[in-house]
């Protein structure tokens, strides 16, 4: 029997299904059942959920068992847990960082005025006498006709470079994306393209708007062990040191150099910009330990029927910061919302699923490893998934949902990227909700999550979620939330499970995504990414093969 006929069967027998069943299924959520799994999984017994920690060790096994209980099949040879393999670095930092301008020395303070570290898998790393290069916003984009490295020699020396794009406050929405940022200006392509560039270190300067967190969130995350993918030249090509430097430090050399940083930064957003030396050399030596080990995704899979070799993949990362930097005597970063929330999300859209007839394409419920050392557990996934991403009808991905109750709208994030646009309206409007476009598109966070890892590797994902339309109490509350949520809670010790949540919300968007993916696992074809999209490309051809 042919796939046409066997299509045709399916969707005459999955038409038939009620509407009745689906919110039966819908039924099945259940706010308690999330607010026990966070409960659990953001206790101090879980230590922060660390990759290559006991913390670790209790997740992953919490994770299968929640599978088990659900009735998901194991994904990996009779296991839910998909090995990566990663290096763990620490650096020791036992110095300030040295820049001498003509003469004029200037040490600046480790924690205060810069973070540092580095790949290089080296037990000591020393840059010395290395000539600072501003080099604008540090982007190589030949699609935008920019070119910031262009005629300027980098290599060897330490490159100063902007966070963010040159859209940012341009007032041009037509300067890369205007204020929503691309991957050109996320740190981690930055440090890419210095390395491409042969310097001998990258430093970001810091801006809370353009970077999308306080400094405090820079440095908590560089005090904690880094987490890279496994490298046989052990990161050699990667620059020697990495970091950030506050802002105020950054207009202090620069006025050592007799220059204005904010007038840099406005001749940097100009198309033709040209980047130039500074009369000032940095030094600095750091000390590097690491460890090869493995940490573990956590997959749970339901079959398709005749369409089973297809699959849409639903994720929440299951890692935070584990134990680090002591604020207000606590230590152990709960990650509560970050990224509890989500994953109760996702263990109770696995549930309808199971309440359902078996859907014609495969499910995977994927909880990834390592999403806060830069997205590691995702993108080993994409690397060795479970179906082949060209069999991956799309990626429906979460992260930091907050607690404060049922929203009107459903908020996009990466709005107008790829026809799953169309589905979310679609299941939003049933929901008597509207969507709405990410409102700080400059924060990047289409970039920031592991639905990117998707995206980038070609499959449409969707990164949405209720966030700024309270039901009752409207745009401004949430508003007030969301900051004070971020000022006071993201990546600090104090993301922890509080008695008065409000987890209506995360149901109902539960149940939005739930629809989602049903309608995805019961059609037969496969969503595109729009006009305009720089993974439009990528996708086509992988589809061709």
């Amino acid at each position: 029997m042919g796939r046409t006929l066997l299509a045709s069967l399916a969707i005459s027998c999955f038409a038939c299904q009620p509407k009745l069943s689906l919110e039966k299924a819908e039924a099945k959520m259940s706010e308690k059942q999330m607010k026990d799994y966070i409960q659990v999984l953001a206790s101090d017994e879980f230590q922060g959920r660390k990759p290559f920690s006991e913390g670790e060790v209790k997740t992953i096994d919490y994770i299968s068992n929640v599978y088990s209980n659900l009735g998901l099949t194991p994904a990996v040879e009779n296991s839910y847990l998909q090995e990566v393999p990663l290096v763990e670095v620490s650096v020791g930092v036992d110095q300030s960082m040295n820049f001498n301008t003509n003469g004029k020395e200037k040490n600046i303070r480790y924690k205060d005025d810069f973070v540092i570290f580095s790949r290089r898998l080296d037990d000591s790393i020393e840059v010395k006498n290395s000539e600072l290069v501003f080099a604008g916003y540090g982007i190589v984009a030949p699609e935008y006709g920019w070119n910031d490295y262009k005629n300027l020699d980098v290599k060897g020396k330490t490159v100063l470079v902007l966070v963010n794009d040159p859209g940012l406050d341009s007032g041009d929405d037509n300067l890369f994306k205007g204020n929503e940022m691309t991957y050109y200006g996320r740190w981690s392509y930055k440090y890419e393209e210095a390395a491409r560039q042969g310097a001998a270190a990258l430093l970001i300067i810091h801006d809370t708007k353009g970077a999308g967190y306080p400094w405090s969130v820079v440095l908590n995350s560089a005090l904690v062990p880094k987490l890279y993918q496994q490298s046989k030249n052990k990161y050699a090509d990667r620059a020697a040191m990495e970091g950030w430097l506050t802002q105020d430090i950054a207009t202090e050399i620069f006025v050592d150099n007799k220059l204005n940083l904010e007038e840099a930064i406005l001749d940097a957003k100009k198309k033709g910009f040209k980047g130039f030396a500074l009369d000032t050399k940095m030094s600095m030596t750091i000390r590097n330990s690491y460890r090869e080990d493995k940490t573990n995704n956590v997959i749970g899979t339901i079959k398709g029927s005749d369409l089973s070799d297809e699959c849409i993949v639903y994720s929440a990362h299951w890692d935070h910061l584990g134990i680090g930097r002591k604020m207000n005597g606590d230590s152990i970063y709960n990650g509560a919302v970050d990224n509890g929330t989500s994953l109760a999300w996702m263990f109770e859209i696995a549930r309808a699923f199971k309440a359902m007839p078996t859907p014609r394409r495969s499910i995977v419920f994927l909880a990834p490893s390592a999403e806060e050392s830069g997205l590691n557990g995702s993108a080993y996934y994409v690397s060795h998934p479970v179906f082949p991403l060209n069999k991956t009808v799309a990626n429906i991905n979460n992260d930091l949902m907050l607690p404060y109750g049922r929203m009107k709208d459903l908020m996009v994030t990466g709005y107008g990227q790829s026809e799953l646009d169309d589905y979310a309206e679609e299941a939003a409007k049933e929901q008597g909700r509207y969507i709405l476009k990410d409102p700080n598109p400059h924060t990047g966070m289409y970039y920031r999550a592991d639905h990117f890892s998707f995206a980038k590797a070609g499959v449409p994902a969707l990164f949405a979620r209720g966030n700024n339309d309270h039901i009752e109490k409207g745009k401004d509350y949430m508003s007030k939330k969301e900051k004070d949520w971020l000022a006071n809670n993201y990546h600090k010790p104090f993301d922890e499970y509080q008695d008065w949540w409000d987890l209506s919300g995360v149901k109902e968007d539960a149940q939005l995504m739930f629809r989602i993916g049903w309608k995805l696992a019961n059609e037969d074809t496969f969503p595109k990414w729009k006009a305009g999209s720089e993974f439009k490309a990528v996708r086509e051809k992988q589809m061709a093969n």
